[in-house]
């Protein structure tokens, strides 16, 4: 949230569409731990003089412990004075695509807020579907289902909905209690130990039929 209202400050979020999942979690009530920052640019930004600047800005205000600018995205690592756990920030180069809309961000650990503009709730879940299709990671699928139950459909083919099924179901207990556990309170780890992506997995069924 700190770095969120320093990048509001300088302007810096007027050119970027904030995703991923501290989005979600920020601007959607995600129940599940995330910290990188992610960012798409807007069509028509001049990345260059853009990133020029934005390093400048975060270098006078915290410790940069990495700044990379790479083929398809640009990086920087960053530490606060504050808060000794490295914060990294991403940016795609790719122009952001699809549905926007200003979002408050807010954390019940802060008491800052910042508007920001974001993905849809729309676009979000195609770009975690894809995103499950290329990495496998269970974190992916979690925010699926979370993005379901908020009544997004999943709108995708019956191909595309037997293969999310089928990597569901390939998930060990392993991958429940440690590799998603790590990023949820307990009560929320205990249930999905128990259950699984039950919900998703009833969902893809049905819409399968």
């Amino acid at each position: 949230m700190e770095v969120l209202e320093a990048l509001k400050g300088g302007k810096f979020l007027d050119r970027l569409v904030f995703g991923g999942g501290t989005m979600l979690r920020l601007c959607y009530g995600l129940n599940r731990y995330s910290s990188d920052l992610d960012f798409w640019f807007l069509k028509g930004t001049g990345a260059a003089a853009y990133v020029k600047k934005l390093k400048v800005y975060l270098a006078d205000r915290y410790e940069m412990t990495d700044a990379q600018v790479k083929h398809f995205t640009v990086l920087f690592e960053l530490r606060s004075r504050a808060h000794p756990k490295r914060l990294k920030i991403e940016i795609r180069k790719e122009p952001a695509a699809g549905h926007f809309e200003d979002r408050i961000a807010y954390s019940p650990y802060d008491t800052r807020q910042v508007i920001v503009r974001v993905f849809s709730l729309e676009d979000m879940i195609q770009r975690k579907i894809a995103a499950a299709l290329d990495r496998k990671d269970i974190r992916d699928f979690f925010d699926i289902e979370y993005i379901a139950r908020k009544g997004e459909g999943l709108n995708i083919t019956r191909e595309t909905m037997a293969s999310l099924d089928r990597m569901l179901h390939e998930f060990k207990p392993k991958d429940y209690k440690v590799t998603l556990g790590s990023v949820l309170e307990p009560a929320m780890r205990e249930y999905y130990v128990k259950n699984g992506f039950a919900y998703l997995a009833e969902k893809l069924a049905r819409e399968m039929q």
